[in-house]
């Protein structure tokens, strides 16, 4: 069953007096347990496609249904709601606070979900291990590789339990070697956890633990 889906989704950007389309007719599905990969060169709408599917940008036309209700972009309030609710993200930059440590990035993640004290430390312990950090819980972003870090990321991005998590090109800054190990995490967590994962990336090591791989063209997508 599908638990992300996007019907016939456009964009429309106003610069100026300039009407930019982006989306046109874009239309996806994710079922739970599956892995995504969404390829495309730069200005080819994926990025934009990416932020409306999380939430973070309203569609100008179409429909976006998450976990199996239909978000509203009428009431563009709600979305930061089902992005808790819904969502985990894993971004290029990993995007980690860079005074606080591993273990407290992940556990302020689950504080902005609502889990606060000893369960959301425990919480957040049980993720890093998870993504085999164990001994570096303490350890600030400046002193961890990369790889590391993006593991952090993705204990993050799983705080709460999404049934979603949504990757931006995850092993852009990883070499070769620590980008396959990134890849088969999350393989892992799409098929022993039984989450949808959605990938925009121009990685062609990602095609080899994906289920599908969807291309977009000038906001136009082909499978």
């Amino acid at each position: 069953m599908s638990v992300l889906q996007a019907h016939d989704v456009t964009k429309v950007f106003q610069e100026g007096r300039e009407s930019v389309s982006v989306l046109h007719g874009a239309s996806l599905q994710v079922g739970r347990g599956e892995v995504v990969a969404l390829e495309g060169p730069s200005g080819s709408g994926k990025t934009t496609f990416l932020s409306i599917l999380g939430c973070i940008l309203t569609p100008t036309s179409g429909r976006i249904v998450v976990d199996g209700r239909e978000v509203d972009p009428r009431r563009p309030g709600r979305l930061p709601e089902v992005r808790k609710r819904s969502i985990g993200f894993v971004f290029q930059q990993f995007n980690l606070f860079p005074a606080l440590t591993a273990l407290e990035n992940v556990e302020y993640a689950l504080n902005i979900k609502g889990r606060r004290g000893r369960e959301a430390r425990q919480e957040a312990r049980r993720l890093l291990e998870e993504v085999g950090l164990a001994d570096r819980l303490e350890f600030l972003p400046r002193d961890l590789s990369g790889g590391q870090k993006q593991r952090v990321a993705i204990a993050r991005a799983l705080a709460g339990d999404p049934p979603i998590v949504l990757a931006d090109e995850p092993t852009a800054n990883l070499d070769s070697q620590v980008g396959g190990q990134v890849l088969e995490m999350f393989r892992d967590l799409a098929r022993k956890e039984n989450r949808a994962l959605l990938i925009v990336t121009h990685d062609p090591k990602v095609r080899e633990i994906a289920d599908r791989v969807v291309q977009i063209r000038d906001g136009r997508l082909a499978a």
